[in-house]
């Protein structure tokens, strides 16, 4: 999997974060295929912010918490790791300490499957989706909402600078255990 953050399983609370994002070949970035939308911003600081690879601009909400981020899939979809990029040093109260993540088929019936706490974070947050039992290495789902519960120093709004959602890479033969690049490849790729 990607390189995770220093993670406390039995307290669920993450400390620090990655300067860098490092992910394995395995996953592929998910988020471009999705509509994302958000509960309130102020303007100028928009969901587009969110995905624009800049990390000097960012999310910021407008209203009470909890603050929502909503991520739909038009089909079902395997996801795997949700990475988010804040920065305490940067915004201080802005910066979300409690943070839910809920998948559903829609807004009716969102269960949450993962709850974490961030202790001063800065850079690349990894968030694995997996459940407890090993077999559980994704979520199949239509909708994943990130919900902000709370902020450092009890701010008020909050501020994400990035957010990347990461699924498997399918294998586009199946039962085969590598992948071929080309097509040429492919079409030598069964015995009659």
């Amino acid at each position: 999997m990607a390189t995770e953050s220093s993670e406390s399983e039995e307290e669920g609370k993450i400390r620090g974060g990655n300067d860098k994002l490092i992910i394995d070949d395995d996953l592929r970035e998910m988020g471009k295929n999705a509509a994302w939308s958000v509960s309130s911003c102020k303007p100028g600081n928009g969901v587009t912010t969110l995905r624009d690879d800049n990390l000097e601009t960012y999310w910021q909400s407008d209203g009470l918490q909890p603050h929502l981020i909503n991520i739909q899939f038009q089909k079902k979809v395997k996801l795997q790791l949700v990475v988010l990029y804040v920065d305490f040093k940067l915004d201080e109260s802005y910066t979300p300490s409690k943070i839910s993540i809920r998948a559903g088929d829609g807004f009716h019936n969102l269960k949450e499957i993962k709850s974490v706490e961030l202790v001063k974070p800065t850079g690349w947050v990894c968030l694995s989706l997996s459940g407890t039992d090993p077999r559980e290495t994704f979520v199949n789902t239509f909708m994943l909402q990130i919900a902000i519960l709370s902020n450092h120093l009890n701010g008020r709004d909050t501020h994400i600078r990035q957010i990347k959602v990461y699924g498997p890479r399918p294998n586009p033969i199946p039962h085969q255990p590598f992948q071929f690049t080309s097509m040429e490849f492919l079409t030598y790729a069964t015995l009659r």
